[in-house]
């Protein structure tokens, strides 16, 4: 973890809570996190009204798999000129070539900076996205989502994202089993619906106008059932039309592509954690036929069932091959935007 003046506590926190409660079935840790800054060791100013101490200068990027910047206050002329300062430009370059770029919210700016998201997708805070994208032109910035995971470069939406995105990285790494007991011993949710556009500022809904929450919650009780699109509208008494519209509201994305990402997320917690048949997963995760999970896994993974099972059942911390393959074609948080209508054979639910 990069620490720059003007740090925002929160997101350095991020980081060394998801990744510090990652162990394996023995309890050992599955990560080692060291916070460094871009100076000799000593204070660093944060967003509060007291500094921290940082005992590592940055020289220790050089031992890092895995280089996670946090959003700051201080970020000058990297905000402003979209140039590295002199000192962030002396420490990227221990980084190592083939080192994992994370950027949380505005942190996302230093990586620009420093050429590494030129032709790549990206985001970053809602309300920074446009002076982003002005700044850096050369980059697809995507304003509605809460992460984008380029392979080995990733960003995140503003502050909280920051943790979506870092359980995102531990299920690659290592499996939803040790995610979801991560997020577990946090107490957030190990995958939240849709992305940051639901948090953009909108005038308000009609006073009478229900929400989809309880919707939702009735159909992750029932993934494994042929769910259709006006069953979930009837639980909250709606058109379809209404429905779909409060839907994308309240979570970003369609409900067909909300139930295809939670479908996909009971497979693999089956594939993991138990010894059922991918015929048998298959119908319990609603994708009907093993057919259809394959093709789905494949879309969301870049694995069969079968080659993700093996990997992560085949020892702890063997998820080096299902995390690269997962990520090489840019998997997003939000679902894939072509998808509109995506639902399971066996769960078809037009959005």
């Amino acid at each position: 973890m990069l620490a720059l003046d003007g740090l925002l506590l929160f997101e350095l926190g991020i980081p060394q809570r998801i990744f510090g409660q990652a162990t394996d079935r023995s309890g050992r840790r599955l990560y080692e996190t060291i916070t460094c800054s871009v100076r000799p060791p000593g204070p660093v100013t944060t967003d509060a009204d007291f500094s921290i101490m940082v005992e590592n200068g940055p020289e220790a990027l050089a031992t890092a798999d895995t280089v996670v910047v946090p959003s700051s206050n201080g970020l000058g002329p990297v905000r402003s000129e979209g140039v590295l300062t002199p000192q962030l430009l002396a420490a990227f370059s221990y980084i190592q070539p083939d080192a994992r770029l994370v950027s949380i919210c505005t942190g996302s700016y230093v990586l620009a900076a420093a050429g590494r998201l030129d032709g790549r997708p990206a985001t970053t805070h809602w309300s920074a996205a446009e002076h982003f994208q002005q700044l850096f032109p050369r980059i697809a910035v995507d304003p509605d989502v809460l992460f984008i995971d380029d392979g080995d470069v990733l960003t995140s939406a503003g502050v909280a994202a920051g943790i979506d995105l870092c359980l995102h990285i531990v299920r690659q790494d290592h499996g939803a089993t040790v995610a979801n007991e991560v997020a577990r011993h946090t107490v957030v949710p190990p995958h939240r619906d849709g992305g940051q556009a639901q948090y953009i500022r909108r005038p308000l809904p009609d006073a009478g106008a229900g929400g989809t929450a309880a919707a939702r919650a009735w159909a992750l009780e029932r993934l494994h059932e042929p769910l259709q699109l006006r069953d979930l509208a009837g639980r909250e008494s709606m058109s379809v039309r209404t429905f779909t519209r409060r839907f994308r509201e309240e979570s970003g994305i369609s409900p067909g592509q909300w139930l295809t990402q939670q479908r996909v997320e009971r497979a693999r917690t089956l594939l993991e954690a138990t010894g059922l048949s991918v015929d048998q997963i298959a119908i319990d995760a609603g994708f009907g036929t093993a057919q259809s999970m394959r093709q789905h896994l494949q879309a969301a993974l870049g694995v069969t069932p079968t080659a993700y099972r093996r990997t992560f059942r085949a020892g702890d911390g063997a998820g080096a091959e299902v995390g690269s393959q997962a990520t090489g074609g840019g998997a997003r948080a939000a679902a894939d935007p072509g998808a509109e209508t995506a639902a399971p054979d066996a769960a078809r639910a037009n959005g």
